[in-house]
């Protein structure tokens, strides 16, 4: 599966964005997907995944209640919905697809990858 990931931008902190990324093939309903992200200098996070029918999802601790994963298997979409944004958010986002069926939760899992798309929160 190829992965093109879009949507980054600048935002003011407390602003939005929406991420998506778009898939290639016939068989995305067959990858459970990830967002991840890599600030200047620290460790690629797995931010949020969600399950191969979108039935389940996982968030980190520092997303959760602000970021929202969702996809569109016809569409073959991930999207992130950012919210209440902090200069803190400010990375490369990557979206990322697993054959794995139960273990989306774990960053170890994600073969395939996208190319990043950049945000940067202003304070």
């Amino acid at each position: 599966v190829q992965l093109q990931a879009s949507g980054g931008g600048l935002v003011q902190a407390g602003g939005s964005l929406r991420l998506s990324c778009a898939a290639s093939g016939r068989t995305f309903s067959t990858y459970a997907m990830g967002w991840f992200r890599q600030a200047p200098g620290k460790e690629r996070e797995l931010l949020a995944a969600i399950s191969r029918g979108g039935g389940s999802t996982y968030y980190s601790d520092s997303v959760k209640g602000r970021f929202t994963i969702s996809r569109d298997n016809d569409q073959n979409t991930v999207f992130l919905q950012m919210n209440s944004l902090k200069p803190e958010d400010t990375a490369v986002y990557y979206c990322a697809a697993s054959r794995t069926l139960m273990a989306y939760q774990r960053a170890e899992v994600y073969d395939y990858w996208g190319q990043g798309t950049l945000v940067t929160v202003s304070s």
